[in-house]
Order: C-alpha cells, then sequence, then structure tokens
C-alpha cells in the first residue's frame, strides 16, 4: 500500500503547540498544552466499491467508531444516498456529531474513493483509526493530512494565562520601542 504522509503543524518543537515523534514507521502526536484538537483528514484511493455503497456499513462504521477512538457519540449517524451534478460523481455521505466534534465520510464509488474527516478537541490514536478505515473500506492507497486545530486555544487555564501573560509582555516591549523611538526623534 503506498502511503503519501502530510503534516501541517505550526510548530514542529515542544513549546506546547504540538510535537510529532516519528516512532519507527509511524508517528506518535503529543497532546499540546494549548490547541484546540487534532483533525485527520483521509483521502483513500483503490478503494472497494461495495464498502462504498453499502448505507449500512458506514451507518455502522459510524455509530462505533467514536466509542472505538475515546469519543462520545451525542446523536445517531445520519447516512443518505446523493446524486452529483455528474452522473459518475453519486455515492453515500454520513456524518455522526460526537461531543468532541465530528466524524463524515463522503464516498464516490465509481471513482473508489472516499474522504472521510475526524476532528476532535481531544486526542485520539490517529494510527489505530487510519489502520481500522484502510481495512474496512480495502483502501489501497491514502493520502492524510493531520491538522493541529486553534494552535492558541487553551485547554487549561494555566496555559491561557501564560498565553495572556506572554501576549501583555509583548506589548509592553513594543510600546516601550515605540515610545523610546519617539523620544529619539522628538530630542532630534
Amino acid at each position: 500500500m503506498e502511503r503519501n504522509y502530510r503534516f501541517s503543524y505550526p510548530k514542529l518543537s515542544g513549546d506546547g503547540n504540538g510535537l510529532i515523534r516519528r516512532q519507527g514507521n509511524s508517528y506518535e502526536v503529543e497532546q499540546p498544552r494549548l490547541g484546540f484538537g487534532p483533525h485527520l483528514i483521509l483521502d483513500g484511493y483503490g478503494a472497494r466499491k461495495e464498502s462504498l455503497i453499502n448505507l449500512t456499513g458506514i451507518y455502522n462504521l459510524l455509530d462505533r467508531l467514536p466509542e472505538q477512538i475515546g469519543m462520545t457519540k451525542i446523536m445517531p449517524p445520519y447516512v443518505f444516498k446523493y446524486s452529483g451534478v455528474k452522473p459518475e460523481d453519486w455515492g453515500v455521505s454520513g456524518f455522526v456529531l460526537i461531543a468532541e466534534s465530528h466524524i463524515s465520510i463522503h464516498t464516490f464509488p465509481e471513482k473508489n474513493f472516499l474522504s472521510v474527516d475526524i476532528f476532535s478537541c481531544k486526542n485520539f490514536d490517529t494510527d489505530w483509526t487510519l489502520r481500522y478505515l484502510t481495512k474496512a473500506f480495502s483502501i489501497r492507497k491514502y493520502e492524510i493530512k493531520l491538522l493541529d486545530r486553534g494552535t492558541e486555544f487553551p485547554k487549561e487555564n494555566g496555559a491561557a494565562a501564560s498565553v495572556v501573560v506572554g501576549d501583555r509582555r509583548i506589548v509592553r516591549e513594543r510600546a516601550s520601542a515605540v515610545s523610546s523611538l519617539e523620544n529619539r526623534l522628538a530630542t532630534g
């Protein structure tokens, strides 16, 4: 299976904004102190058509997946067949709302393609989730993007306080620099 990883993290350091560490052939994402949460985006190619048209199968996957990745389902999945503007763009879409955000699936059976989004304010095992989805849909090739959403969203009050204190320090330093420059310009 061909794999194409694309990670979109604003900072690859241990400063609280997310750290990606390679562990053998997989990647471990450290839970950041700041940031709203991970957003896994999967584009799957060469998927088995039968799995892409199976409304019951997609419903069952969306019904079970939240608990399997440690999330809280707050409504039953909503799954439906749709017709595209072009006849070959028909497919199945499904969505489940979780307390932590959402999981959505869109399939394009004529193109053996699907797109999956999992957004959560809580960390989850993206490697396990990727293996589960590639097996469930018999995906031959995929691209993933793993985003750290809301990178300045404070997960805890201490982190929020440190952001505010840091921002205020920067504002004071800039104001002092501007004032100093104005004084030098005024005195010639």
